[in-house]
């Protein structure tokens, strides 16, 4: 190695080359020097590396391994590949060469810190650190999010704070000169504590070539209503709340110099309320700007103005927003198509200026991009994948691992965090002492905080595949196979399909946008009868607040039920993907899940715990699938029978209903004993609970059901309705998209018809700006060529342009182009920039 080169001899590539010496040794392998040489581009003038950040070549120079970069988390990325493969027992000697370029330039975990009473072991725990930090390295993630005070939604949550611990960081960390403010209880030991953790944890973060992301998430000291906080603060007031605060960044960063950025929630659930709020917020950017190093300022982007835009625009700071990618939930790799309406922007009503701009003004920013992606934006924007819809059992889907890969740059946006599982654990002051690891059984507890080890496949798929995602499948099948033996294959098989599901189910069934009101994964039943009401999702969903009325999250790729139905009678149904459809997908995935369960129970190691652990979820999942597929099924049924008095259709909804229930009922079996009986991840009735807590209200729902079908018997139906048309196996047709569009001028769009049955088409587009509508033309056809023409007045625009096509074939069937793939990983349509942005 040059020795005078900082690349080759800073603290990750040093960190990376401990690793691989690591694994030599673990082999029995000795090596007095380094068995790779580090260099750079202009040290192997052979390497053909790509221009991008983090991106890295394995080269053969003069019988030597080189591993080539620009920068030290590029050569972390290729020496930890090597070590990788040395621990799967290959040969260095038999290194051929390769090279990779990242396709995301923000790939990030998040973890919260949620409850005093499950988290500060963890959070004081080096030896955990050490562990959890080198597989985020290894797993090529490049920033680590710690997040403080996102467990709290200042205005929203209806009891308040009361486990108030690490909220406001700053009295916790340390006392800010020229003010008497303290967390009581919290002593200047603590303090001192508390701050060394945050040094060792950004140190070790920078060491593997992680960013270090520090997210202050709540600025509230007091959250009023009824709260009784553990840790009141004291000294703070209106007149000195923004200045003290200001002050405390400032001491924050000098204290702590591994901080690279800073992670703010700048709407009123953060603890000031909307209305001047770019007053708090420049005294603490201006507290950040005055420590005088560059710094990422992340504002997550709900509620974001021009006026915070404003505040920021500091000279060492750098603004990204950050906005949520599928609302509160993890839902398939593509971006909505279009939000809910329950999304659009409203008047703010007198009276409600503390909530004003995120809730009624600027609400489309709630759950997705909104309007921050027009190409002359001076802000960037990444996304941020929240936890609702799965929170416990393991995960593993290489496709849609892959397809987050290739769409988390959308529209240009930098990147991606991850929520990471468990995440939540103890919200809410449900924590328990010593109640982190979410098992009971002895065979299958994860002492010594290491229940995070359950998930690493998870974080693998993530990471390598957010990195590149067309890596070679044995990127992970190494993993796998360390992991589970002979039975990796199979196990590989069942998790793929099996993850699928419930991002999926959340696309399509869009009953709450919010992660502490809706989680599939333990899901809290929504009644299909209309005689029975949910209190629970009344507020996040439109009446009637049953399984007809539920939007989804993607109103413009999928029906709603009752929707479809009405479409239907009205014989006006469109391309859309219809409920009918997502539960076969469902019932597909269970099957190809069902049968890679089977392969792997005949040869899987039971004695391994983390085998056992994997086996649990995957049966869990399996009856998940049934359940959520016979409900949609149900639903339909019923939403016939509500529309034409057809007595077989309410008799089939109770048949796929009780099918569904009976399915779901056997979860509790399968975990009894396992895990815990209240699973806490906060106070709401959607946060905490277990299976065999949500089955009562499914027979409730059921005997509304009998009762109505009791009632109907003997009762003349109305006409039939007649079956749907049958989706096209294909759409028939072919499209190439432009490389770009000019501003002002006209587009045409155009379809080459290959299918005879072809009849006519239409082409939706819009802005990328989710608080727009699409608009729609119909396509002429002119011989072989379906064409539909965008007119220059809505080009003239600085948003890139997305759109797709429904494709009418002569017996009524109707298609979506690009339409989702089998695996239903990829974006169902294209998006355009404008040739300002791409010459």
């Amino acid at each position: 190695m040059n020795e005078q080169n900082p690349v080759t001899t800073g603290r990750t590539a040093t960190w990376a080359i401990e690793q691989l010496l690591q694994a030599l040794a673990e082999r029995g392998i000795a090596a007095d020097d380094p068995p790779v040489r580090l260099a750079t581009p202009d040290e192997v003038p052979a390497a053909d590396l790509a221009d991008e950040p983090e991106s890295y070549a394995v080269l053969r120079v003069d019988d030597e391994i080189a591993v080539v970069s620009n920068d030290e988390t590029g050569l972390r990325c290729g020496v930890l590949e090597l070590a990788d493969r040395v621990a799967a027992g290959q040969d260095l000697a038999g290194t051929t060469p390769f090279a990779e370029q990242p396709a995301v330039p923000v790939r990030g975990v998040v973890r919260s810190f949620s409850s005093v009473d499950e988290d500060l072991s963890w959070f004081h725990d080096q030896q955990f650190w050490t562990e959890y930090l080198t597989w985020l390295a290894a797993s090529r993630f490049n920033r680590f999010h710690l997040a403080l005070g996102m467990q709290y939604n200042y205005g929203a949550d209806r009891h308040g704070a009361t486990d108030n611990y690490l909220c406001l960081a700053y009295p916790f960390l340390f006392d800010v000169d020229g003010y008497d403010v303290r967390a009581e209880g919290v002593g200047a030991d603590e303090q001192k504590r508390n701050l060394e953790t945050l040094r060792f944890i950004a140190a070790e973060s920078k060491r593997r070539g992680l960013k270090f992301q520090l997210g202050l998430w709540n600025h509230a000291y007091d959250y009023g209503r009824d709260s009784v906080h553990r840790y009141p603060i004291s000294g703070l007031g209106p007149d000195n709340h923004a200045a003290y605060c200001g002050a405390g960044i400032a001491k924050l960063l000098t204290e702590c110099p591994d901080i690279d950025g800073l992670t703010f929630r700048v709407h009123y659930e953060g603890g000031i309320p909307d209305d001047r709020h770019e007053i708090f917020w420049r005294a603490v950017f201006e507290g950040a700007n005055s420590v005088g190093r560059p710094l990422e300022i992340d504002m997550h982007a709900k509620g974001v103005d021009q006026a915070l835009l404003d505040a920021v625009d500091l000279p060492n700071l750098s603004p990204v927003l950050s906005a949520k990618y599928w609302a509160e939930h993890v839902g398939l790799p593509y971006h909505q198509a279009s939000i809910r309406a329950k999304e659009a922007a409203k008047p703010i009503p007198p009276g409600h200026e503390m909530k004003g701009i995120t809730e009624f003004s600027r609400r489309f920013t709630r759950y997705g991009y909104g309007d921050f992606l027009r190409e002359d934006r001076t802000v960037d924007l990444m996304f941020r994948v929240w936890p609702g819809t799965q929170k416990l059992l393991a995960w593993g889907d290489p496709a849609i691992a892959a397809g987050y890969g290739r769409l988390s740059t959308f529209g240009g946006s930098r990147g991606v965090d991850l929520c990471e599982p468990l995440f939540f654990k103890g919200r809410h002051g449900s924590g328990e002492p010593g109640g982190r690891d979410p098992y009971v059984r002895d065979d299958l507890r994860l002492p010594g905080n290491r229940e995070w080890t359950k998930y690493r496949y998870g974080y693998l798929l993530w990471g390598r595949l957010l990195y590149n995602p067309d890596a070679e499948p044995e990127t992970w099948q190494r993993h796998l196979r360390s992991t589970y033996g002979e039975a990796a294959a199979a196990v590989e098989d069942a998790l793929s399909p099996l993850s699928r599901i419930l991002p999926l189910v959340t696309v399509v069934h869009g009953v709450g946008g919010s992660n502490n009101g809706y989680w599939p994964e333990v899901y809290l039943n929504l009644p299909i009868s209309s005689r029975v009401h949910s209190d629970h999702y009344a507020g996040d969903t439109d009446p009637p607040a049953n399984w007809g009325g539920v939007s989804p999250f993607d109103p413009t790729t999928f029906y709603g039920i009752d929707e479809y139905v009405a479409a239907l009678a009205g014989h006006r149904l469109s391309a859309k993907y219809t409920p009918l459809e997502v539960a076969s997908w469902i019932e597909q995935l269970v099957a190809d899940g069902q049968q890679a369960l089977d392969r792997a129970t005949q040869v899987v190691d039971q004695s391994d715990a983390q085998v056992r652990r994997v086996m649990i979820d995957l049966e869990i999942l399996v009856r998940m699938g049934r359940f959520f597929a016979g409900k949609f099924r149900a639903a339909v049924d019923y939403s016939i029978f509500r529309t034409t008095e057809d007595v077989s259709s309410l008799e089939s909804a109770l048949r796929h209903y009780r099918a569904a229930r009976d399915a779901y009922a056997e979860i509790p079996g399968i975990v009894d004993g396992v895990y815990q009986t209240d699973l806490r991840f906060g106070i709401e009735a959607s946060e905490h609970g277990h299976w065999a807590d949500r089955i009562p209200d499914m027979d409730i729902d059921l005997a509304a059901l009998a009762g109505e079908l009791q009632e109907a018997a003997g009762t003349t139906p109305a006409a039939a309705l007649l079956a749907a048309p049958a989706r096209p196996a294909t759409p028939g047709v072919n499209h190439t998209a432009p490389e770009s569009f000019d501003r002002g001028k006209p587009v045409t769009l155009s379809l080459e018809v290959g299918a005879p049955t072809v009849v006519g088409a239409t082409l939706h587009y819009r802005h990328v700006d989710q608080s727009e509508s699409w608009q729609q033309v119909p396509m002429e056809l002119s011989g072989q060529t379906l064409s539909g023409t965008i007119d220059g007045d809505y080009t003239a625009s600085t948003y890139p342009l997305m759109y797709f096509f429904s494709v009418l074939h002569r017996d009524g069937g109707q298609a979506l182009y690009p339409g989702l793939a089998a695996d239903l990983s990829n974006q169902p349509y294209v998006v355009l920039g404008s040739s300002t942005v791409s010459g």
